[in-house]
């Protein structure tokens, strides 16, 4: 896809990879109408955006169905037509299942699986009008390998997955394309909810204006799907082929007594961090 002159609207731009998403779709010169709830947060992103007055800030919670009805509306008034639509919005949840309320589990569904699938649904018209055109939904790593102690999240963005790979089978004959994009942790504030996991579980903290680019290249070139680059893809094949081999290397993780004094804190453990089990990693 050329994705200049094209029309995008994106979720979650108010900071962190959506923020890093519309900057770079301004640089490359598209139009981009930027979603989320907190205007001040998207007014922020807009000035990062270069001196081109022809993005519009539309604030609003995308889990709200009226809301994605007059975004329906607003942009068939405007523009009538939708080149690339972004489902980047979304929200992290962290720690023992023991410890996730309904609520919770309510609202991570909500944002990250029933609001993008909603979204679709809404603007599937002004996708039709403008194919070829594109949906982009925003994953992670942990849609494809399932951690512990992100359960939870876990199974919201294995269900945005199973979306992507679906919509994409359905509108195919259409015109329309998806691209499923599974970033690895990024540094954005959301990161803070897993401050503590981050040595002891290995993780690889990326920069959020690399994922954006990445993601827009791989729109350019009608990707599928787009993977961090670097040993988690050979560990989306591992988990696929030989998934006991990653029950193995997470187990390990668990073990660590950092990870073991995180239980502890989250009222899981009743005892220190390792006592009466099997000794852990330092």
């Amino acid at each position: 896809m050329q994705l200049r002159g094209k029309i995008a609207l994106i979720t979650g731009a108010g900071s962190g990879i959506g923020r890093q998403l519309a900057i770079e779709a301004a640089r490359r010169g598209m139009t981009v109408a930027l979603m989320g709830r907190r205007a001040e947060t998207l007014h922020q992103t807009l000035s990062m955006m270069g001196p081109r007055r022809i993005h519009v800030t539309l604030p609003g919670d995308i889990t709200d169905p009226q809301i994605r009805i007059a975004l329906k509306h607003y942009i068939a008034h405007w523009w009538g037509r939708l080149d690339v639509l972004v489902n980047n919005a979304g929200v992290v949840s962290v720690g023992p299942l023991a410890r996730t309320s309904d609520q919770e589990l309510e609202r991570l569904m909500a944002t990250n699986v029933i609001a993008p699938a909603a979204l679709i649904r809404e603007l599937l018209p002004l996708l039709h009008r403008a194919a070829p055109s594109r949906v982009v939904n925003v994953g992670s790593m942990f849609g494809d390998i399932a951690y512990p102690l992100f359960g939870a999240y876990s199974a919201s963005k294995f269900g945005l997955r199973g979306l992507s790979i679906a919509v994409r089978r359905e509108l195919k004959e259409f015109g329309i394309g998806v691209t499923y994009a599974a970033p690895r942790a990024t540094n954005t504030d959301a990161a803070g909810a897993f401050a503590r996991l981050v040595e002891p579980m290995q993780m690889r903290i990326d920069d959020p204006a690399k994922v954006a680019l990445d993601i827009w290249n791989a729109v350019a070139r009608d990707a599928d799907s787009v993977y961090a680059k670097g040993p988690e893809r050979l560990f989306v094949l591992v988990q696929r082929l030989f998934p006991q081999l990653v029950d193995r290397a997470v187990e390990g993780q668990m073990t660590d007594t950092r990870v073991r004094a995180y239980l502890v804190s989250q009222g899981v453990w009743p005892t220190a961090p390792g006592a009466g089990l099997r000794r852990g990693r330092t």
